[in-house]
This record gives structure tokens, C-alpha cells and sequence, in this order.
């Protein structure tokens, strides 16, 4: 059984209800997992606990609005 395999994945609370939603699952050495929830046996993206925290910290400052 993969890493992946024994993953406990979950959405945000403040997921759409309209099923375009990313599910997330932490890892082993502080890596994070993200895939699609409308296709959980699909492609998986993996980060490094660096990689996810740099994301996590632009989305908080807002490097990602589109204005």
C-alpha cells in the first residue's frame, strides 16, 4: 500500500458545493498531497512542506487575486 493509498484526504470548509473542489492530504515528512475530488483516482500533486507553506503564505497576501 502507497503513501497515497493510506492518505486521509479532505476538502475545505469552504468548499463549493457545486463539486469543483481540490481535496488535500499531509504526508510523511510534512509533504502535502492536492487532487481533484471529482476524480480521486486521477493525477495527485505533490509538495514539499517548503513548496506548500510558500502557497499557502501567497494565498494568504493575496499574490493570487486576479485584480
Amino acid at each position: 500500500m502507497s503513501e497515497l493509498d493510506r492518505a486521509a484526504w479532505f476538502k475545505s470548509r469552504r468548499s463549493a458545493h457545486n463539486g469543483n473542489c481540490v481535496e488535500v492530504a499531509f504526508l510523511d515528512a510534512g509533504a502535502v498531497a492536492v487532487r481533484d475530488s471529482k476524480d480521486p483516482s486521477g493525477p495527485v500533486l505533490r509538495f514539499t512542506a517548503a513548496e506548500w507553506d510558500a502557497f499557502v503564505g501567497g494565498a494568504r497576501d493575496g499574490e493570487f487575486d486576479r485584480s
